[in-house]
C-alpha cells in the first residue's frame, strides 16, 4: 500500500505522466456488466502473471483508489464513491460544504481520478477493475481492454446467490449499475461514442467460461497482444 500512494505524491506523478509513451505499461483493465465477478478474475490473472514470469510486479486494483483520492482531496470518501456512482450534489448540500469548507467540485475530482489511473496505468504491472480504466488508459500501446458481459438473468441469479437480494432487488441493482457504469466510461472520454465495442480488445461471455477459464483466456491474450513486446524491451534495456 504504501507504493501505491507514491501515486499521490505530485512529482512522482509528474515523472509518470510525461514519460515517453513507449515506456508505459504493460495493463491490463477489466470492464464489466454487473455481476460478471470481475474481481476474483483480476486477482486470478495476477497471480497467473506473477507465477509464468517469475516476478511479483502484478497487482490488481479496484476500489483503493476511491480511499487515496478521497485522502488526496481532503474530503469524505462517499464524495468520491458518488462521483463514480453518477451522484450529484443538490444545491444545499454544495452550499452546505462550501461554508464548512469541505466543498469539491466534480472537476477536481475527476481530474485527480484521471491523473491518478493513469500514473498508476502508465507505470504498468496493473489489473484494473473497472474505475473508467479503458477510457483513461486508451492511449497506451502495451495495454489489454478485455469487457465482462453475461445474459441479464445469468447476473441477477448470480447477485441473488451471492448478495442474497430477492430477484426484484437484484434486477433493479443491475440495470442500475450497468447504467452508472456506462457513463463513466463515457465520462472519461473526449468524446461519447454510440457504440464502446472499439474501446475493447475482446468481450467475454461470463456464462460461457468459469472465473479461471476466463483468467486463462485473458492471460493468453495479453501474451499474444502484449507479453513478447515487453520482454523484448526489457532484453533490449538489459544490453544498451
Amino acid at each position: 500500500m504504501e507504493k501505491f500512494f507514491d501515486y499521490f505524491d505530485d512529482r512522482y506523478r509528474q515523472t509518470l505522466l510525461s514519460q515517453p509513451p513507449s515506456d508505459d505499461g504493460p495493463v491490463v483493465t477489466i470492464s464489466r456488466l454487473t455481476g460478471c465477478d470481475a474481481r476474483p478474475i483480476a486477482e486470478s490473472v495476477v497471480e497467473s502473471l506473477n507465477r509464468k514470469y517469475g516476478e511479483k510486479k502484478w497487482k490488481w486494483i479496484d476500489k483503493d483508489i476511491i480511499y487515496a483520492i478521497a485522502k488526496e482531496l481532503n474530503t469524505d470518501t462517499q464524495r468520491v464513491e458518488n462521483f463514480y456512482k453518477g451522484i450529484e450534489l443538490s444545491n444545499l448540500s454544495e452550499m452546505i460544504m462550501a461554508f464548512s469548507g469541505g466543498f469539491v467540485s466534480d472537476l477536481r475530482i475527476k481530474k485527480a481520478i484521471r491523473d491518478v489511473v493513469l500514473s498508476i496505468c502508465k507505470e504498468g504491472y496493473i489489473v484494473l477493475v473497472g474505475r473508467g480504466g479503458v477510457s483513461i488508459a486508451r492511449d497506451i500501446k502495451n495495454a489489454l481492454h478485455i469487457r465482462l458481459v453475461a445474459p441479464f438473468y445469468w447476473r441477477v441469479e448470480n447477485l441473488i446467490k451471492k448478495k442474497e437480494m430477492s430477484i426484484e432487488n437484484a434486477e433493479e441493482y443491475v440495470v442500475e449499475t450497468d447504467e452508472k457504469r456506462y457513463n463513466l466510461i463515457q465520462t472519461f472520454l473526449d468524446k461519447k461514442l454510440m457504440n464502446m465495442d472499439s474501446l475493447f480488445d475482446a468481450t467475454l461471455n461470463r456464462k460461457s467460461f468459469t472465473v479461471s477459464e476466463t483468467s486463462e483466456l485473458i492471460v493468453s491474450m495479453y501474451e499474444k497482444k502484449i507479453g513478447i513486446r515487453v520482454t523484448d524491451n526489457k532484453i533490449r534495456q538489459t544490453i544498451f
